[in-house]
């Protein structure tokens, strides 16, 4: 069950968290505060595509996983009244962010309670310039947001610049994130993916952000990845492909949910 706690570190900030599991971190007073490194790469992308555009211009995007709301509220910081609409759920969990956490008025951000193979089959096709996939049961990806199936549905969404948005997470040798991503690779015309130079060489379990649609800004993520924090690698192209190897996608009837930190192993049984 998540939960909304207090961050130990900062009195001004919230975790939400699920078992031990840290799933997101919301400082409510400064929402352009992003703490976690993967949700600061998944801004970035935000910031060289839909939140670059002009303030009259039209944009939508959809949020499947909500957590604390950290991503929306950044949006909205950024460029107001954005159109979003979130699927979270865990209605417990909304009920505590809107007790303790409560978004500004007029924010133009809709939650509703439901699934993202739900929530995504009900809205209409070409209706977003991105969708952000970042939804966890427990310390895991849940199967059905790895699929072929599921990659078509959020691509049904999309504008024609639109992108779609993941985080996920593994170890080497990554065998569900390869045939997670060779589905984003098998559904658009472009895919990068980004994580921590020490993920990659498998010294530790960690997040990776993937990125994909007609057309990605490969070269200003790579600047961006490049002025990290921690030093981070983006694959994209045919270092991408030489990454995935034979790596066969996953579909609705084989699909597995993405392995869980070492810790964690028993720990949601």
């Amino acid at each position: 069950m998540s939960q909304v706690v207090p961050a130990p570190d900062d009195r001004r900030a919230f975790l939400v968290v699920n078992g031990r599991t840290e799933q997101s971190w919301v400082d409510p007073t400064d929402p352009l505060r992003l703490e976690f490194e993967y949700v600061r790469r998944i801004a970035e992308v935000l910031d060289e595509t839909v939140l670059a555009r002009p303030p009259q211009a039209r944009v939508r995007i959809i949020h499947v996983g909500g957590g604390g709301l950290t991503l929306p509220r950044y949006v909205e910081a950024r460029r107001p009244r954005t159109a979003q609409v979130v699927l979270e759920p865990d209605e417990a969990l909304i009920a505590q962010v809107r007790d303790r956490l409560p978004l500004p008025r007029h924010s133009g951000i809709r939650i509703r309670p439901v699934d993202g193979r739900a929530g995504t089959a009900d809205l209409p096709s070409g209706c977003a310039d991105t969708v952000i996939v970042d939804a966890f049961a427990g310390a895991s990806v849940p199967p059905e947001l790895g699929t072929m199936e599921f990659l078509a549905e959020a691509r049904r969404l999309l504008r024609p610049e639109g992108l779609v948005v993941m985080n996920l997470t593994d170890a080497a040798p990554f065998g569900w994130a390869r045939r997670c991503l060779a589905g984003f690779a098998a559904s658009f015309g472009q895919a990068a993916v980004s994580a921590e130079v020490p993920v990659w060489k498998g010294r530790r379990f960690g997040n990776l952000v993937v990125a994909a649609g007609e057309q990605v800004p490969v070269q200003a993520l790579e600047r961006r990845v490049a002025r990290a924090v921690f030093p981070y690698r983006l694959l994209a192209g045919r270092e991408l492909a030489r990454w995935l190897g034979g790596a066969v996608p996953f579909t609705d009837a084989d699909a597995e949910p993405s392995p869980s930190p070492a810790w964690s192993r028993g720990w949601f049984s």
